[in-house]
């Protein structure tokens, strides 16, 4: 009996040395380094710490691509219509693509948080802060990556590394402050709030507000003194829903068609007819129309769309 128990601590032991330098110690040091990062990322945004330092792991090489060095963009975000900061240009899926830059890897993490915020990212929040492996094909559904491995790459390194454990630690470690940063929000002053809830554009000729911060239509309705239903019938929706940072709320009629010499839409994965209805500032009915759809057939990718006559 003592020997077979001999043999099993000897074999656990040996197993447990297999597994310690199989890690990367590279990626053990920037989990340590980042961790705080994570976490706090989590507890304000509820987005899991363990899927955020795996990202920042995977899209940075742990801190060591050149993007990451250069520019503190440990997340691989590209620059977008809307990002008006530094940039510098790398190869990607296409040559010469643009990319953003960071004063910091702090403000990399926040601006990550910020852009999960996308309505296409929306049905992620539904999933619970420790599944992990829904929010990794999550990802890799809306759109984040092309990579058909993303997945279970973000998973192997979050299994590898026991990453799951400050999924639970950070919701335990600042959940009282989290709490009280709700209820300060809550009870903040609205004018306030709106002064930096949002950005006021016009977009195809339409007055709009472009959020920067997450909202709700009542909180827009006050500010403004348009109608909860007038707003709902200015955004074609027949009901309220959530409001998200980038997220376009028109203040009045759009049009029924753009502007813009952007003749054609072609639709990427997570987006809907809605949302391109609401980015280039057209009522749904005309987007439709325009393109001799059935009122309510689904965009699908790759599918495009024409945007005016």
């Amino acid at each position: 009996m003592k020997k077979t128990l001999s043999l099993v601590l000897t074999s656990f032991f040996i197993i447990s040395s297999l597994n310690a330098q199989s890690r990367n110690p590279k990626y053990e040091a920037y989990i340590e380094k980042y961790s705080e990062f994570a976490i706090q990322c989590q507890n304000e945004h509820h987005i899991p710490a363990s899927i955020t330092l795996a990202q920042g792991i995977l899209e940075s090489g742990a801190g060591e691509s050149s993007l990451a060095k250069e520019c503190n963009n440990h997340f691989g975000i590209k620059c977008g219509s809307e990002w008006y900061g530094r940039s510098t240009r790398k190869d990607d899926d296409r040559p010469n693509e643009c990319f953003r830059c960071y004063k910091s890897v702090k403000e990399s993490y926040n601006d990550h948080a910020a852009f999960l915020k996308r309505q296409r990212y929306a049905f992620l929040y539904d999933y619970k802060i420790t599944d992990y492996k829904s929010w990794a094909h999550g990802l890799k559904q809306a759109g984040y990556a092309t990579d058909p491995k993303y997945p279970q790459k973000l998973i192997n390194i979050i299994e590898t590394y026991n990453l799951y454990e400050f999924d639970t630690q950070g919701s335990k470690k600042t959940g009282g402050e989290a709490k009280r940063e709700k209820q300060i929000k809550k009870d903040s002053n609205l004018a306030e709030d709106q002064l930096f809830g949002y950005v006021e554009i016009i977009n195809n000729g339409v007055r709009c507000y472009k959020l920067i911060t997450d909202d709700s239509f009542k909180n827009i309705s006050k500010a403004t003194g348009i109608s909860i239903k007038r707003l709902l019938y200015y955004n074609d929706l027949p009901s309220e829903v959530d409001l998200y940072r980038d997220d376009y709320v028109y203040l009045a009629k759009k049009r029924a068609t753009t502007k813009k010499r952007k003749p054609m839409h072609k639709v990427s994965a997570g987006e809907s007819m809605h949302s391109i209805a609401q980015e280039y500032g057209i009522t749904l009915k005309a987007l439709y129309k325009l393109n001799d759809l059935e009122y309510g057939t689904p965009a699908k990718v790759g599918m495009k769309l024409k945007l005016h006559k």
